[in-house]
């Protein structure tokens, strides 16, 4: 199992943006960090690999994380999702964080 989980229209988006990108063949690095308030701040990026990453594929696509951040989300699931008015965003759904609630079904 992977420490990150990706729904099939976040990956779909990802691979878009691959194609769009003249750093297509990076692997995608996931990283968060915790501020000082509790919330926690995400950030995604092409990049190379460096020492010590954690490395995982989901349909095709290559993940990076830093070891720093891999507690924080771990078992976290990433969304791509209409938020409003046609306007699509990631979401990054973390029983990790302390203001995490989980989405209504």
């Amino acid at each position: 199992m992977n420490i990150i989980s990706f729904s099939p229209a976040a990956i779909a988006q990802i691979k878009t943006n691959m194609q769009d990108s003249e750093h297509s063949a990076m692997a995608l690095r996931i990283a968060a960090t915790m501020s000082a308030d509790e919330t926690i701040n995400y950030g995604m990026g092409f990049d190379e690999t460096k020492e010590g990453d954690v490395q995982f594929t989901d349909d095709g696509v290559n993940f990076l994380v830093s070891p720093d951040c891999l507690e924080l989300l771990n078992g976290t699931h990433v969304d791509y999702v209409d938020v409003e008015n046609d306007q699509h965003h990631f979401i990054f759904l973390n029983p990790n964080d302390p203001n995490y609630k989980p989405p209504k079904e």
